[in-house]
C-alpha cells in the first residue's frame, strides 16, 4: 500500500475543541453558511479599492460623466428615430456571446429602445470599473464581475413586462405559458427541498443510458476504481492508455452515450484503455489530501496498468483537473527516473494557475479562508456549491435565460447526456481542496518550482515525454491562452490543439458533431516560442472534430499493433463496469 500524505493540517479537526483556532473557525463556517461560502470580506475590499481610487481621479470621473451624457444623448436619438421609422442603425450591438436581445421581437418599438438602453448602461458600468488607475487586478475583476451579476439579474429580458417573446406566448396561449411555467417552479422548488436531482436527469441512468462501454473493474482502493475495457478489434496498439479525469466530475463525461463516448472511440479504434472511476468523497475523507490523491489514484491505477499489460510503457491522458494531477506525477516520475509514460494528453488542464480566468474571482486569502472554515466544519466542499460558482461564471445563459425560458415561456428544456452528467455532482475533501486551490491557484507552486512530491520540488522542465495539450475556445474554467502556457515550461516536443466549444462541450467532440473545427501545430523540441495569439492567426483551421486527429498522434507513437491483453491480466476482475464508486451520491 502506498502510504498517505502527511502535511500538516491548516486547522485543526472539529474534535479538538479547545485549540485557540476553533472559536474563529466556527465563527467563520456558520457564516459562511448564510452566503454561499463567499467572503464578504473579500468583496468589501474589492468595491473599498475600487471606490476610493476612483474618488481619487477627476479625470476618470470626467471620462464617466462626459461618456453617461454622450450614451443618453445617442439614446435618445435613437428613440426618437425608432419611433418613427422602422430598421433604423442600432446605437450598440451586444457582446456575440449575448443571444438575450436576438429574437426579431426585440427590434420593434419600445423594446427595441429598451434593449438599447440597457447595453448602453451595461456599457457605462464596465467603463466605470475598469481602467481606475491604483485598483488591483483583482479587485477591478471582482468588482467587474459583481457589477456585471447585478446587471443580468435586472436585464429587461428577464420581466414579463419589458419581454416581448413573453408577452407574445401569453398572447398565443391566453396564458398557458405562466402556468406551466409556476408548475416548472413548483416542480423545481420541491426537487430542491427534497434534494432530488432535476428534472430530466432521470432519463439518463448510469450504466444503463451513459457509462455503457463494456469493460471491467480491475482495481479498487480506498480512492478510485480502475476500469479496463474490453477490446472490439483483433489487435491493438502495444501502449495502453490510461485516462485520469477530474474528481470535480464523474468520470463518465469521457464515456456518455454510445455516440459521443471518447472511450469507446478509442477502444473502437484499437487502444486498450483504462481509466480511473474517483469515490465521491465523504466527512471520513476530510484529511486526504493532493498527495494521496497521486498515490492512490495515479499511481496505483499506473502500477496496475502495467502489471496486466507488462513490459510497455503507458499512454497518460489527463482530463481538467486530473491533467493537473498527471503533470505532477509525471513530473516526479521524470525526476525519480521512472519512464513509464510513453506520452502526456492533457485536455482543458492548467498547469500555470496566474491567468486562470474568471473562477480566479473566488480565490484569494480572504476567500480561501471562509470557504475552508466551511469545509472545516463539513469535512468537504459540497458539490451543488461548487456547481452553483461555475453557475455565476455565466449566470446570464445557466441561471437567468433558464429561469424566462423555463418560468415565463413554460418550456422544459430537453434534457441530454451531458447535462445529465453536469447535475451528478460530487464532493471534494477539505484538505485536498485546500491545498489545490493554495498550492496550485493561489501560490502557483507547479509553475514556479516550488511545489513538491515526497519532501523534493519537481519540475515540469524535467519530463521528456512527448505532450498533446488540448484547449477550448470557450472556456471559462480554464481559458486556452492559459492552457497554452505549457510552452514557457516544457521544452519537449509538444502539440497544442485549439478546439471549437467550451470546458465540456469542446472536449466532448466526437466526429461528426456538427459546428465543430480546431487548429493543431507542433513545436519541436528546442523550437522557439510562439505567443497564443500569433500560433492562433498563423495556425491553420480544420472543420471537424479534433479526436481523429488526436488519435493518428497516439497511433503514431505506438510501437506496433499486439494481441489484446487478457481483461485483469492474472487477477479475477472485481466487477463489470461501470463499477460502484460511480454510483455514490
Amino acid at each position: 500500500m502506498n502510504p498517505l500524505a502527511t502535511s500538516d493540517k491548516s486547522v485543526p479537526a472539529p474534535s479538538e475543541i479547545f485549540h485557540p483556532d476553533v472559536l474563529d473557525t466556527l465563527a467563520n463556517a456558520w457564516r459562511a453558511r448564510a452566503t454561499g461560502g463567499l467572503s464578504p470580506a473579500a468583496g468589501l475590499l474589492a468595491w473599498y479599492d475600487w471606490a476610493l481610487h476612483l474618488s481619487l481621479s477627476p479625470g476618470k470621473q470626467r471620462s464617466l460623466i462626459e461618456k453617461g451624457l454622450h450614451k443618453q444623448q445617442r439614446l435618445a436619438r435613437y428613440a426618437a428615430h425608432a419611433a418613427s421609422a422602422q430598421g433604423c442603425p442600432t446605437c450598440i450591438e451586444p457582446l456575440e456571446q449575448d443571444r438575450r436581445f436576438a429574437a426579431p421581437a426585440w427590434q420593434q418599438w419600445p423594446f427595441n429602445v429598451i434593449h438599447q438602453g440597457f447595453l448602453l448602461q451595461q456599457q457605462w458600468w464596465h467603463n466605470a470599473t475598469t481602467g481606475v488607475r491604483g485598483v488591483s487586478r483583482h479587485h477591478e475583476n471582482m468588482v467587474t464581475f459583481a457589477g456585471r451579476q447585478w446587471l443580468d439579474m435586472w436585464s429587461p429580458s428577464n420581466f414579463v413586462w419589458t419581454n416581448p417573446e413573453v408577452l407574445e406566448a401569453i398572447r398565443a396561449s391566453g396564458g398557458a405559458n405562466l402556468w406551466r411555467g409556476a408548475m416548472n417552479f413548483f416542480d423545481d422548488a420541491q426537487r430542491l427541498a427534497l434534494e432530488d436531482a432535476p428534472a430530466g436527469v432521470e432519463g439518463f441512468e448510469v450504466g444503463k443510458d451513459v457509462a455503457v462501454t463494456p469493460g471491467k473493474v480491475v482495481f479498487r482502493n480506498h480512492l478510485i476504481e480502475l476500469i479496463q475495457y474490453t477490446p472490439t478489434t483483433p489487435d491493438v496498439y502495444a501502449e495502453p492508455v490510461l485516462i485520469v479525469p477530474s474528481w470535480i466530475m464523474k468520470y463518465y463525461i469521457l464515456d456518455l452515450s454510445p455516440h459521443n463516448s471518447m472511450v469507446k472511440y478509442l477502444v473502437d479504434q484499437g487502444h486498450t484503455v483504462f481509466i480511473i472511476s474517483w469515490k465521491n468523497p465523504t466527512v471520513v475523507d476530510r484529511d486526504l489530501g493532493l498527495e494521496d490523491y497521486r498515490w492512490l489514484g495515479v499511481m496505483d491505477a499506473l502500477d496496475t496498468v502495467t502489471a496486466i499489460v507488462p513490459e510497455r510503457k503507458v499512454q497518460a491522458v489527463g482530463y481538467c483537473l486530473g491533467g493537473t494531477l498527471l503533470t505532477i506525477a509525471a513530473a516526479a516520475m521524470a525526476r525519480d527516473g521512472d519512464d513509464r509514460l510513453h506520452s502526456l494528453t492533457l485536455l482543458a488542464s492548467e498547469t500555470d494557475f496566474r491567468e486562470s480566468g474568471e473562477i480566479a474571482l473566488f480565490i484569494d486569502d480572504s476567500q480561501l479562508a471562509w470557504l475552508e472554515a466551511g469545509m472545516w466544519d463539513k469535512g468537504y466542499l459540497d458539490g451543488k456549491q461548487m456547481a452553483a460558482s461555475f453557475q455565476m461564471l455565466n449566470s446570464r445563459d445557466l441561471i437567468w435565460s433558464r429561469r424566462v425560458r423555463e418560468y415565463l415561456l413554460g418550456e422544459r428544456q430537453q434534457f441530454n447526456d451531458l447535462m445529465a452528467w453536469n447535475a451528478d455532482v460530487t464532493r471534494m475533501p477539505y484538505r485536498m481542496h485546500s491545498e489545490y486551490l493554495r498550492r496550485l491557484y493561489l501560490n502557483n507552486d507547479l509553475a514556479e518550482g516550488r511545489y513538491q512530491v515526497g519532501g523534493r520540488p519537481v519540475a515540469i522542465a524535467d519530463i521528456e515525454a512527448p505532450m498533446l495539450i488540448v484547449g477550448t475556445v470557450r472556456d471559462h474554467v480554464a481559458p486556452w491562452p492559459s492552457v497554452y502556457k505549457m510552452h514557457l515550461l516544457s521544452d519537449a516536443e509538444l502539440t497544442f490543439v485549439l478546439t471549437s466549444g467550451g470546458h465540456n462541450a469542446g472536449v466532448v467532440s466526437e466526429p461528426g458533431h456538427p459546428r465543430r473545427s480546431y487548429q493543431m501545430a507542433t513545436r519541436s523540441t528546442g523550437a522557439r516560442y510562439v505567443d497564443p495569439q500569433t500560433w492562433r492567426a498563423e495556425t491553420p483551421l480544420n472543420e471537424g472534430s479534433w479526436w481523429p486527429a488526436w488519435q493518428q498522434w497516439l497511433a503514431r507513437r505506438s510501437t506496433g499493433r499486439v494481441t489484446p491483453p487478457a481483461m485483469s491480466g492474472t487477477q479475477t476482475p472485481l466487477g463489470d463496469a461501470p463499477g460502484t464508486y460511480v454510483a455514490m451520491r
